[in-house]
């Protein structure tokens, strides 16, 4: 510590002798710079916790079923405490789309629609955590994740809602008024940020499909697509936000997600054990084959 002009107390700086190259061009340069952007990637990603699996269960096509489409999920995922680690995110639903069409007719900015559908979310995670409190499963909010760990070694699992953590700074879409980042890419990017071993969600349907299956017979299933070909594609309905689509891109850890059918006994289980059950989308950009 220095003392500059009027005595006043300077915070010394590093010694750039004692820092790395990358250390010293990080100091000494703007973070803007690209060569120095690129100079970072010299150093891998840390997965944090490479043996976790994060697990998304659906809001409108689990959650909003009622007993009986989430008690055997519910059955489902206690049967696999002993043997896979689990973070469990939760879906917005109906609600959420309810809460979106009254805050659009008022007028309110997206960072609000992002507000109320996290309300939603959090119900949802708290349901969750009830139904599975009996076996110590915690719910936490993004602020409690340095605790994820403990509970995780514990207790085989963990709850939270599923919407990132933006809140008000969420981004504008580039079209509409919907916020484009929800449940399926906050769910994601847990996944992304501890390096999970599988990004697993939990829908109503076997995955994907050339159309919605609901509403279009004709409807094809996809098994196993490439994020870069699926993009190419622009189908014009999703199983998944087209948000986690652009985030698989970049992404350092998860290089493909899973869709099961949690209305069907024994997939979720299917999944996690590595089976190629409901359909996967990967990332084809290091030579992954389909």
């Amino acid at each position: 510590m220095l003392k500059g002009p009027d005595n006043a107390i300077m915070l010394k700086g590093p010694d750039n002798a004692t820092l790395t190259e990358l250390g010293r061009r990080l100091v000494s340069g703007s973070l803007s710079d690209a060569a120095v952007q690129r100079a970072t990637e010299a150093t891998p990603s840390l997965a944090l916790l490479p043996w976790v699996n994060v697990v998304k269960i659906g809001g409108q096509s689990i959650m909003d079923r009622g007993r009986g489409a989430v008690g055997p999920v519910v059955d489902e995922i206690v049967a696999n405490l002993h043997r896979h680690k689990m973070i469990l995110g939760t879906g917005a639903g109906t609600r959420a789309r309810h809460v979106y069409s009254v805050a659009i007719d008022l007028g309110l900015p997206i960072g609000v629609l992002t507000v109320l559908g996290t309300a939603v979310a959090w119900q949802n995670a708290q349901m969750l955590q009830y139904l599975l409190a009996k076996h110590g499963i915690a719910f936490l909010e993004p602020e409690g994740f340095a605790a994820l760990p403990h509970y995780l070694m514990e207790r085989g699992a963990v709850i939270c809602q599923g919407m990132p953590p933006y809140k008000l700074w969420q981004a504008n879409p580039l079209v509409g008024r919907i916020p484009p980042q929800r449940t399926d890419t906050g769910c994601f990017l847990i996944a992304e940020v501890f390096g999970a071993r599988k990004m697993i969600y939990v829908k109503d349907e076997d995955g994907l499909y050339t159309a919605d299956p609901k509403k279009d017979s004709g409807a094809t299933h996809i098994p196993r697509i490439s994020v870069q070909d699926l993009l190419t594609r622009d189908l014009d309905d999703l199983v998944v936000e087209r948000a986690v689509l652009e985030l698989m891109l970049n992404a350092r850890n998860i290089r493909e997600i899973q869709f099961v059918n949690g209305l069907k006994p024994g997939q979720l289980t299917a999944a996690l054990d590595g089976e190629p059950v409901g359909s996967t989308i990967f990332n084809a950009a290091d030579g992954d084959a389909a």
